[in-house]
């Protein structure tokens, strides 16, 4: 992608872990580790394609990037709204609380710095002692990047005020705290304004709360005022150089409460695999679409506009208007998914994780949904995660793609480069499984031996060397960092094909 293309999530180090049974004394908790350390970006208006055998945690993914399941560890940063549209609760604990969660932070860089110097007097001279030096780079790259997650959650803040000392950096936090309660109050008054205006009523209270926007809107010009002189006595330093241009804007979306998340859910939606299951068969379609627009505020129930506009959804979604008042039962699987689609779509969200969304529709239909998930991408600039086992398909649909193996990315690239030159044993595999018109019979069909091992005690090392043709002894010891081999293409393997070692 190119870099001019706006990044609407930030995936860093994302950790998704479902404990099995209950925690026994004396015995370590278990659990799957369905994603364990995954780390991408996905671009504003494009559609970004995930691939792996099942079980491999995709579907785990989507949802944990819509926090419906809450992520274990790392961040998932949203940029299609900012810090300022919400009154979110870690933001605010964040400015309250400064010099301690800068100590947590140089807690970390303090272990991180221990753990290098380690690391760099560990002798390598032979095999063994090359083995070992990797696996402690890879300690050390975790713990690195545990810090840098720790780090990111102040600075995209507060940028370079991070450097001051704990007194200048105290009365920073006062100055935030202040600025943003009293932001968070003018969306308050602006939303009741709104609501008032909406029923026509108030007139008295309407004038009063507008009376009390400019004496805030002071309020916040004067605490940035201090914030900024502030910010004109931070200390210059190389070490912290890296950190004085992080401030952002961007949602952290694994620190939300559940309410906060709530607000959300409009602009990140899901099309679920199942069509049948998925719905709810004493609702009718109008109902289904409906809830979800009701539910977010966009019409009020026995609104006469919403009828309208959940006619026109249908319409774009390929459903006759006058479907409107059936029943599920009422329909095929492929129509079916296009009142999945509808229901989705209806709220106009950003971004939408299509899991598994044509897998379970006859081969017949498939190309019709995908075509007209297509289509609405192009007409309400929409970005897709689409997940699938069917590499044609994700082939066909996607600008990019993630190739997924036992909760771990292990490669990642543009769809044309990946399918001309993959890197890594697995997708050499998983490709060389398509089906083919190749009647001379040229093409290796790649078996993978073995099955997939168990995501809660998952093998040392690289998880996928089990069932690799390439492995060797450091394979087996060391797990091998996801490293970008040229522009754009990232893979997790040490022994890369076609790449000389």
């Amino acid at each position: 992608m190119s870099d001019e293309q706006k990044v609407l999530l930030r995936i860093s180090n994302l950790k998704q872990y479902f404990p099995i049974g209950k925690k026994k004394m004396g015995k370590p908790q278990a659990y799957v580790k369905a994603n364990d350390g995954i780390s991408l970006d996905i671009y504003e208006g494009e559609t970004f394609g995930l691939v792996g055998e099942s079980g491999c945690g995709k579907s785990t993914l989507g949802r944990t990037l819509l926090q419906l399941n809450h992520q274990t560890g790392g961040r998932t940063v949203y940029y299609g709204r900012t810090v300022e549209d919400f009154d979110l609760k870690y933001v605010e604990e964040i400015f309250k609380n400064l010099p301690e969660k800068k100590k947590k932070c140089e807690d970390l860089r303090a272990k991180v710095k221990k753990t290098r110097e380690d690391y760099e007097k560990m002798p390598e001279g032979s095999d063994d002692a090359k083995i070992l030096k990797k696996a402690a780079a890879q300690h050390l790259a975790e713990l690195e990047s545990e810090t840098k997650n720790q780090l990111l959650d102040i600075t995209a803040l507060i940028g370079g005020l991070y450097t001051l000392n704990d007194t200048a950096l105290a009365e920073a936090g006062k100055h935030y705290t202040a600025e943003y309660l009293a932001m968070k109050e003018i969306r308050q008054i602006n939303a009741k304004i709104a609501e008032l205006e909406k029923n026509g009523k108030g007139a008295d209270k309407i004038s009063q709360l507008k009376n009390r926007i400019p004496e805030l809107e002071k309020k916040v010009e004067a605490e940035l005022t201090e914030i900024q002189k502030i910010r004109e006595g931070c200390p210059k330093g190389d070490e912290y150089e890296e950190y004085e241009n992080q401030k952002d804007n961007g949602i952290n979306l694994a620190n939300l409460t559940d309410a906060e998340m709530r607000y959300l859910r409009r602009d990140l939606q899901l099309i679920f695999q199942d069509p049948y299951s998925s719905l709810n068969p004493r609702m009718t379609v109008g109902q289904i679409i409906g809830e979800g627009l009701q539910a977010h505020g966009m019409f009020k129930k026995g609104d006469p506009k919403m009828q309208d506009y959940i006619m026109e959804i249908m319409e774009k979604c390929g459903l006759a208007p006058y479907f409107i008042h059936r029943y599920p039962h009422q329909f095929s699987g492929g129509q079916r998914q296009r009142i999945g689609i509808a229901r989705s779509l209806a709220v106009n969200p950003k971004f939408v994780v299509c899991d598994e969304a044509v897998s379970a529709l006859d081969v017949s239909i498939q190309s019709q949904i995908i075509n007209l998930l297509l289509d609405l991408k192009e007409q309400n600039n929409l970005t897709y995660l689409f997940i699938s086992h069917d590499l044609s398909v994700i082939k066909y649909i996607s600008d990019r793609i993630g190739v997924m193996y036992l909760g771990n990315m292990m490669e990642l690239s543009d769809t044309e480069h990946l399918f001309a030159h993959p890197y890594h044993p697995y997708t050499e595999a998983l490709l060389s499984a398509i089906p083919t018109t190749d009647v001379d019979g040229k093409k290796e069909s790649i078996i993978l031996e073995g099955d997939i091992p168990s995501p809660i005690n998952p093998p040392k090392g690289c998880k996928f060397h089990t069932r690799c043709r390439y492995c060797t002894e450091i394979c087996e010891n060391v797990t091998p960092a996801f490293e970008e081999v040229e522009p754009g293409h990232f893979v997790a393997c040490h022994h890369k094909l076609g790449v000389e070692e």
